[in-house]
């Protein structure tokens, strides 16, 4: 039998979080987000190693940073650039629940003109989320008129708000 390029249980593309507290980080996803730790493996000094975390069918790896080899965690480089978008069946809950576990607001839940009703928020490890509920299935001709009615709404907003 020939080996698989991708694993089995493995999506093509994967988010590997490098975080400093990768324990107390895995404890907020499983709490807040609702993953489901598939594994640990244990490195010297009580360090996460790698870690992996399902969130429905996608997988996430994690693993605390490691500054001597180059692995370092956004708060270790001043933010991070990438945000990692969930869709959940109740974004007000899920984000009420990520500001009590210590997360910060960077925008608030609202509904969109593409059919989400999202909101963004920065977990406490430095790592940028948003949080979506799908509530409408917007047709493309009607997706095209709320584009351009929301672009045209930030151009005479300042700060594009």
């Amino acid at each position: 039998m020939a080996v698989q390029p991708v694993p089995e249980g493995y999506p093509r593309v994967t988010p590997y979080l490098c975080i400093d507290g990768a324990s107390a980080a895995i404890d907020f996803y499983v709490s807040v987000l609702g993953a489901r730790e598939r594994m640990r493996m244990a490195a010297p000094g009580g360090k996460v190693g790698h870690a992996e975390l399902e969130l429905g069918s996608s997988v996430i790896m994690l693993a605390d940073e490691y500054p001597d080899i180059g692995f370092r965690s956004p708060k270790s480089v001043g933010g991070t650039p990438v945000t990692l978008h969930v869709y959940v069946a109740d974004v007000d809950a899920v984000f009420a629940k990520a500001l009590a576990r210590g997360a910060t607001e960077l925008r608030p839940i609202k509904d969109e003109f593409y059919g989400d009703r999202t909101g963004q928020f920065e977990d406490p490890f430095g790592h940028r989320w948003n949080i979506a509920t799908h509530i409408e299935d917007v047709p493309p001709d009607e997706m095209e008129k709320r584009s351009e009615e929301a672009m045209r709404s930030t151009e005479t907003t300042p700060g594009g708000e």
